[in-house]
């Protein structure tokens, strides 16, 4: 395992890596503005390059969409099913990739279950069947070995039941199982990729606002002094996601808000598979319930236009909540009500407009848009491609259509080729080695082979935040003194998902703010 000294972020090397830029000569080689997994992803696949690397972001890491996902890492079933044979595959090849070589301490297969409930047609069963056999064909050729991802089956009655006990067993007529890729939380992935960046010697500075954006720099906003820093650079790449068309005026989206629920397991009676369940009505759109880490589930999600100004924090609306509930009570012995829901919580989408059409139909593949004065942008694409996503903007940025837009010395570059397919996050190593490490599992899935780092010390810190709480204290002064937390929010609201839960995040407060004063 590296030293922790080597990719620790915190208070005093954004400080020192604030005045590096201050006092540098010379421009950057690549500024990244946007903290999201894409944006973390330009950063390791350029610093691991050779490249001399900043990552400016306005709020925190994963503060935008990249938190707000289902917490899957699909392999492509959903594009498959439509048509898209492409991003399907891409989608199987990505997520074979973090399951066996980048990230298996954060994702894990999960088993996904689809009931054959009454009312289901024949043809209906069919058409799902022949969907999960093609995701068997889409593992095949991402080469994901079936000891990773088993291949899908039938399964009776009793067995469905056994994975989703509050389902009505009247008129079911057993189901279908396949197996996914889930992600034991989308945030800490970002802060996995930003950290290792950073042990590649990549500036990351959290909480700096990026203004007068060009293709060959912008100034850095120090949003805790008001320190300003005019930052040149060779290469700049916006991945600042849903907000891409503010700092690059040409681009066009149209939002997509995904909204999800936030229920208790008690509510589910022991939910452990990816319960998918058909939307009356509606051709091949689903509701899914997913087990989630603290004894939580999630319930999502939607689709919807959500035009008009981005908001930082994006809101589930009272539609798409009752349409959630209702979907999976038409299933369940005991129907769910809002007196069950921890939490709501909303992303949107950063698709490009296509002028017509509702949101469902727009493209998922992501875009690479180089403006005429050498600012390239990504946007589009979905968290399990983020590393493809990255190498894509870098390689145009490198290429000769960013070089002859940029012409800021980009051809002076000699990085070498991309190779993120094959370099282990912070805290990754095999299955074996996991199940090796000396900590409990739920520090093991978090930290990976980093867990006994967290939890040394005085035995007093694995204590819970709070009542009815899991996290630990170790786990926020970790995050303080390795993970670039610099505020309660970042430590509540991203380190930890303790923010998820309106009651749970006012219990932990006052143990946040604490772990501040502990450093």
């Amino acid at each position: 395992m590296i030293a922790l000294g080597n990719n620790s972020l915190n208070a005093v090397r954004r400080a020192r890596d604030l005045d590096w830029l201050d006092s540098a000569r010379g421009p950057v080689d690549v500024l990244v503005i946007g903290g999201g997994v894409t944006g973390a992803g330009v950063a390791l696949d350029a610093a691991s390059r050779g490249l001399s690397v900043v990552l400016a972001e306005k709020h925190d890491l994963a503060f935008g969409t990249s938190r707000w996902s289902s917490k899957l890492v699909h392999g492509g079933l959903r594009y498959l099913a439509s048509g898209r044979v492409g991003i399907a595959y891409e989608s199987a090849v990505e997520r074979g990739i973090l399951m066996k070589r980048t990230a298996p301490h954060l994702v894990h297969a999960v088993p996904q279950l689809a009931p054959w409930l009454p009312g289901a047609s024949k043809s209906q069963a069919g058409m799902i069947r022949g969907a999960f056999l093609g995701g068997d064909v889409l593992r095949t050729l991402a080469r994901t070995s079936e000891e990773i991802l088993p291949r899908s089956r039938r399964v009776s009655t009793a067995e469905v039941l056994r994975y989703a006990p509050t389902l009505r067993p009247g008129g079911l007529r057993g189901g279908f199982l396949t197996w996914d890729g889930q992600l034991y939380d989308d945030a800490r992935l970002v802060v996995a990729i930003t950290r290792t960046a950073a042990q590649y010697g990549a500036r990351v500075l959290t909480h700096c606002e990026a203004t007068e954006v060009t293709g060959s720099g912008a100034v850095l906003v120090d949003r805790f002094s008001g320190r300003r820093i005019d930052v040149p650079a060779r290469i700049v790449i916006n991945a600042t996601g849903i907000w891409a068309g503010e700092v690059a005026p040409g681009i066009r989206l149209r939002p997509s808000r995904g909204t999800h629920l936030v229920l208790p397991q008690a509510a589910f009676g022991g939910l452990s598979a990816v319960l998918t369940l058909p939307v009356p009505g509606r051709l091949r759109q689903v509701v899914m319930a997913i087990p989630a880490p603290d004894g939580r589930v999630y319930v999502g999600l939607t689709d919807e236009d959500a035009p008009g100004p981005v908001p930082d924090v994006p809101a589930a609306t009272e539609a798409e909540i009752s349409f959630l509930l209702d979907t999976v009570s038409a299933a369940v012995q005991v129907p769910l009500t809002r007196a069950d829901l921890l939490g709501t919580y909303a992303g949107l989408r950063p698709l490009l407009d296509s002028d017509h059409g509702p949101t469902a139909d727009l493209s998922r593949r992501h875009a690479v848009i180089t403006s005429p004065d050498g600012l390239v942008t990504i946007v589009g694409g979905k968290l399990t491609t983020y590393r493809r996503m990255a190498q894509d903007a870098l390689d145009t940025a490198l290429g000769p259509t960013g070089r002859s837009a940029a012409g800021r010395g980009v051809d002076r570059l000699r990085p070498g080729p991309c190779r993120t397919d094959r370099l282990p996050l912070v805290g990754a190593a095999s299955l074996v080695e996991l199940a090796a490490v000396p900590a409990p599992a739920r520090f093991v899935h978090r930290y990976g082979v980093e867990a006994p780092a967290v939890i040394e010390g005085d035995p007093a810190l694995l204590a819970p935040i709070a009542p009815g709480v899991p996290t630990t204290h170790a786990e926020l002064l970790f995050a303080v003194r390795h993970e670039g937390a610099m505020t309660p929010d970042d430590l509540l609201d991203r380190r930890t998902r303790v923010g998820l839960s309106a009651r749970d995040r006012e219990l932990a407060l006052p143990a946040a703010q604490a772990a501040f004063a502990s450093v």
